[in-house]
């Protein structure tokens, strides 16, 4: 049986692989924060790392989520964990409420194992996926240790933004199944400018390499099996007024794996905060998501998943059904993207 861990043990002294929250470097930008390390006394709280969180487990939503591509949602839906907080922190976040807002609940590991094992249990899911998990890797290595111990053998799927570091993928290659990373930039401007990280286009790559090379490509188009076990799906957003962004993204990413490569395309960009781009104010126009999806079949992609354009939007209020509300019980609505 595997031994509950505390908040008040983990903010203590180092316990096994939860020493990585000392002097942090679990993301690329190796903040070094002691997110175990108590402030002074009286301001009741613990130090925060950039991604906004302590040493702290805390968890927005633990449910069946159907609005992943259909090898990892299948028919009963994928076994998604939401994380709070985040270590990358775009300005226009879908996820805005918990990745910056602050929104979710403090959590026991113990607690947290409960209620993933009786997900399984209840609603039958097809895999564990671990939503924005990085930042709480410790806690992450001891949930699957955990699921592994009881006899699950769900795939556990990495859900990336696809800034990570590889030293944190090196320790994760025997926690992970899947790994579905964004490729969100090739344009280090964009990235610096709405992610704060320059750096983004070259460690992305870097990171997906690390993730190819530990896992391959998604293998349900070698298996022909309706629900993938293992691999790697590589997504990208497409930003309105963005589009150069998105032909370079899809280009790299063909020079750098080939036209095999497992590729989303989401076209549900929705306007979450006020942005001081305008661009990022409006939804995605019809024309920019065909001039995406065109230049990704030029390329010859040939692995691809397509979510086309519900209807031409402009700055409308009616938000994609992919756009959660995390106040809710069942945040998420909606369908999966097609396969092309």
């Amino acid at each position: 049986m595997i031994a509950e861990i505390s908040e008040k043990s983990v903010t203590g002294t180092a316990l096994g692989v939860y020493g990585c929250y000392e002097s942090c470097r679990l993301c690329p930008r190796e903040c070094r924060v002691n997110r175990l390390e108590e402030e002074a006394e009286g301001t009741g709280g613990v130090s925060l790392g950039y991604c906004g969180e302590s040493s702290l487990l805390r968890v927005s939503y633990v449910g069946p989520h159907f609005g992943e591509e259909p090898p990892i949602s299948g028919v009963h839906g994928s076994g998604t964990v939401f994380f709070s907080g985040c270590s990358l922190q775009c300005s226009f976040c879908q996820n805005h409420q918990i990745s910056r807002g602050g929104l979710g609940e403090k959590i026991t590991i113990g607690s947290l194992i409960q209620r993933v094992e009786a997900m399984i249990l209840e609603d039958r899911v097809h895999n564990v996926n671990l939503v924005t998990p990085d930042h709480f890797f410790p806690h992450v290595h001891h949930l699957v240790s955990a699921l592994r111990g009881k006899g699950y053998e769900l795939p556990i799927v990495y859900n990336l933004s696809g800034y990570q570091s590889k030293r944190m993928l090196e320790m994760a290659r025997d926690v992970v199944d899947i790994y579905l990373p964004d490729f969100k930039y090739a344009d280090a401007f964009l990235s610096r400018r709405f992610s704060k990280c320059r750096d983004y286009p070259a460690v992305a790559l870097d990171a997906i390499s690390e993730m190819v090379r530990q896992k391959g490509f998604l293998d349900s188009f070698e298996t022909g099996r309706s629900v993938a076990r293992r691999g790697v799906l590589v997504r990208h957003l497409i930003l309105p007024g963005k589009i150069q962004n998105s032909l370079d993204a899809l280009t790299s990413l063909f020079l750098e794996f080939g036209p095999h490569l497992p590729l989303s395309l989401m076209s549900q960009y929705t306007p979450a905060l006020p942005q001081k781009d305008d661009d990022l104010n409006r939804y995605l126009k019809r024309e920019e998501f065909e001039t995406i999806y065109n230049h990704a079949l030029d390329l010859g992609f040939d692995r691809l998943f397509v979510q086309f354009p519900e209807s031409p939007r402009g700055r409308g209020p009616s938000p994609s059904p992919f756009f959660p509300d995390f106040r809710r019980r069942r945040p998420f609505g909606g369908g999966s993207p097609e396969t092309s």
